[in-house]
């Protein structure tokens, strides 16, 4: 046999697992599990334009939020959807976080960039606090009252 048909067999084995995998749903498991990698990926594309002065530094917000979002999806779609009601917050924060970048890597960004960059990293996490405190208002009561019963009980009385 010549080596144009070992490179030709080698192809049409190639194509029949691709075709095979395809067939079984493993390329449809993977992008239902992992697509917010494309996200991701994107956020990394225009911080290497950026950084790679392609880029004007205005790129750098729609990167950060996609990176943080991207992170949000992804931990989502690992342990489920449900974990959503607690962690909207962060939507909030990949603002925060592209506008934080901008003020960072920009020379001539203002000053009111940083200030509300820091207002909705603040604002972000008082509502996930609030989203922790009203899904698990029951646990929070329980842990107050096991520290105040432990101080109580571990305080060293003065007289008796």
């Amino acid at each position: 046999m010549t080596r144009n048909n070992y490179s030709i067999g080698i192809a049409l084995i190639a194509v029949a697992i691709v075709l095979l995998l395809g067939k079984l749903g493993v390329f449809a498991f993977l992008g239902r599990v992992f697509w917010p990698l494309l996200l991701l990926a994107l956020g990394g594309v225009l911080h290497a334009l950026y950084f790679l002065r392609m880029a004007p530094p205005v790129a750098l917000v729609p990167g950060g939020m996609l990176i943080a979002y991207s992170l949000l999806f992804l931990f989502c779609n690992v342990f489920g959807w449900g974990y959503m009601a607690y962690l909207w917050p962060g939507f909030i924060f990949g603002v925060a976080v592209g506008l934080y970048e901008l003020y960072l890597f920009d020379r001539h960004s203002p000053r009111g960039l940083y200030t509300a960059a820091i207002i909705l990293a603040v604002v972000s996490a008082v509502f996930f606090g609030l989203t922790l405190l009203f899904r698990m208002n029951v646990y929070l009561i329980i842990i107050l009252l096991l520290a105040a019963g432990c101080v109580l009980l571990l305080r060293r009385p003065r007289t008796w």
